[in-house]
């Protein structure tokens, strides 16, 4: 089941067959690191909700989910580095493994920050799973726990990962053409 390349895309980086693959293996790593354990997966939104729900669908633990939006980009392209928390979890993790479900860590300061902040809420542990990693923006020394691939320096859509609100529906994983996002 393919879908044509739209016109704002240069290339599919990654295609549906193989996220769904990449996906189905955190989650049996994620299932067997944390059998018997309270775990709560918080999802981080908008980007990351294809990957949240695919991932608790493989996992084979009892889990919940909870969400937190924050947001360091708004309308722009590359991250501003302020992080604004717009929806707190809303249930009790106290006690609780957290794993935290991001679609992309590029700079790590969102991550960082987003960790030190459900940290404060006295869970039993804070873990971090990303489907992509661009290690070359990182600007803050961060590493995610579990990572589906790591990428290079592009700006991608699809998935969930969106430009100014775009893309979020493809299956796939497409480098979003520069004079899209540099007009």
């Amino acid at each position: 089941m393919g879908r044509i390349l739209l016109p704002e895309l240069e290339r599919v980086l990654l295609d549906e067959s193989t996220i769904k693959q990449r996906v189905r293996e955190l989650a049996e790593e994620l299932s067997l690191d944390f059998k018997g354990k309270d775990v709560v997966l918080v999802g981080v939104l908008k980007g990351s909700f294809c990957f949240l729900a695919d991932l608790a669908r493989g996992m084979s633990i009892p889990l919940g989910i909870d969400f937190v939006a924050c947001s360091s980009y708004g309308l722009e392209s590359v991250s501003g580095g302020n992080l604004s928390i717009t929806k707190d979890i809303s249930g009790v993790v106290q006690g609780r493994e957290l794993i935290i479900v991001e679609d992309i860590v590029d700079t790590g300061l969102t991550l960082r920050e987003l960790t030190d902040f459900l940290s404060s809420k006295q869970p039993a542990g804070v873990h971090t799973v990303t489907l992509l990693d661009k290690p070359s923006r990182r600007r803050m020394i961060i590493d995610p726990d579990y990572v589906g691939f790591s990428i290079p320096d592009e700006f991608v859509v699809g998935y969930g990962l969106d430009y100014a609100e775009r893309f979020r529906e493809l299956p796939y994983i497409g480098v979003l053409r520069k004079e899209v996002y540099l007009r």
